[in-house]
């Protein structure tokens, strides 16, 4: 396959969190992060309707309490800048904040069983805000559902600085 062909461009080759609107999260939770960065620019589906100018590089900010993702070539040439609202994720936020300091606390001191248990219930909380990503980026940005779960990790991130 080459550099050419459209399966190799519609990705992402770099990815960066604005660093005015990140905090310093737990061990765990910048563990997860470096995860997320590493796992969505191994693997993803990524591209601009209508565009053939990948493979792309992503920015994710927070502006005014709103999603603000700004794609670039992989040269660093600007192409596009999506703003989203976060109200509509405003509940799943919080439902998937509870659960991860639930499953960090579990992985601790609880038996597997109950581990895997809250970690099904933090998976739910996950895929249903990818979907939900998914939904509000129709006709901006074309992604797959794991890419969709990744940004979500990495919408967190900015949220950790409380």
């Amino acid at each position: 396959m080459t550099e050419d062909e459209p399966s190799r461009r519609n990705r992402l080759v770099s990815v960066a969190l604005d660093e005015a609107s990140i905090g310093r999260g737990t061990s765990d939770q910048e563990h997860e992060r470096q995860i997320a960065i590493y796992d969505l620019i191994e693997e993803n589906s990524f591209g601009l309707p209508g565009l053939d100018d990948g493979p792309y590089a992503l920015k994710i900010a927070l502006h005014d309490s709103k999603l603000a993702l700004e794609v670039c070539s992989e040269k660093g040439e600007f192409l596009s800048a999506h703003i989203l609202s976060l109200t509509p994720f405003r509940g799943l936020l919080k439902d998937y904040f509870l659960v991860c300091e639930s499953y960090y606390a579990a992985i601790r001191t609880a038996t597997r069983a109950q581990i895997e248990a809250i970690d099904m219930g933090r998976r739910a909380v996950h895929n249903e805000a990818a979907e939900l990503l998914l939904e509000r980026l129709k006709g901006k940005i074309d992604c797959d559902i794991d890419t969709a779960r990744r940004i979500f990790t990495l919408v967190t991130a900015l949220h950790w600085k409380g």
